[in-house]
């Protein structure tokens, strides 16, 4: 038994029945990197982060990462994996000799601690992140010195947006 070729016009016809009521909408954010410099939040001087998707629900960020500085940005750990994509520039982890270029995927697997390093010759680098769970922050030897997770980031982004006029609840928009 085989189900019946669709129609080429039911092809370009959108689905006919209503999705789950339950499921959040969907995020469509453009441009990705913003023109407004307020809607990059900082984080550390001369680093910044552009939100993209904050879901709550599920524990998990994905956000632009900008650094204008060379140098050791952070030594962290992550429990759980976390992919990136450089959109431009370049960076790498002292512990590895790899570098991740504009244009590299980067798959960090649970349990690694690493140290982001931007090299001199970076004016700029921009990397997508999806990150799930909390990034803790050490020292070499591995003592804790503090850590982020989706509400850390929630918290930053809605006081930023306060203080830059956007309003606390322009971050709702990220939210899910």
């Amino acid at each position: 038994m085989s189900a019946a070729m669709p129609a080429a016009s039911d092809k370009l016809m959108p689905y006919q029945y209503p999705n789950p009521k339950e499921a959040p909408l969907e995020i469509v954010v453009n441009p990705a990197i913003p023109e407004d410099e307020r809607i990059w939040v900082p984080q550390a001087e001369n680093v910044w982060f552009r939100p993209l998707c904050l879901n709550v629900s599920q524990g998990y960020w994905t956000n632009l990462l900008r650094v204008r500085k060379s140098g050791v940005l952070s030594r962290h750990r992550h429990p759980a994996p976390v992919h990136g994509m450089v959109l431009k520039g370049k960076w790498r982890y002292l512990e590895h000799n790899w570098i991740a270029e504009q244009g590299s995927y980067v798959f960090e697997p649970p349990g690694e601690t690493h140290t982001l390093y931007v090299p001199e010759d970076v004016e700029e680098m921009i990397t997508y992140f999806h990150i799930t769970g909390v990034m803790f922050y050490c020292d070499p030897w591995g003592k804790f010195e503090g850590y982020e997770d989706v509400y850390t980031k929630l918290d930053m982004c809605r006081k930023h947006y306060e203080a830059v006029g956007l309003g606390g609840d322009y971050v709702n928009q990220f939210v899910r």
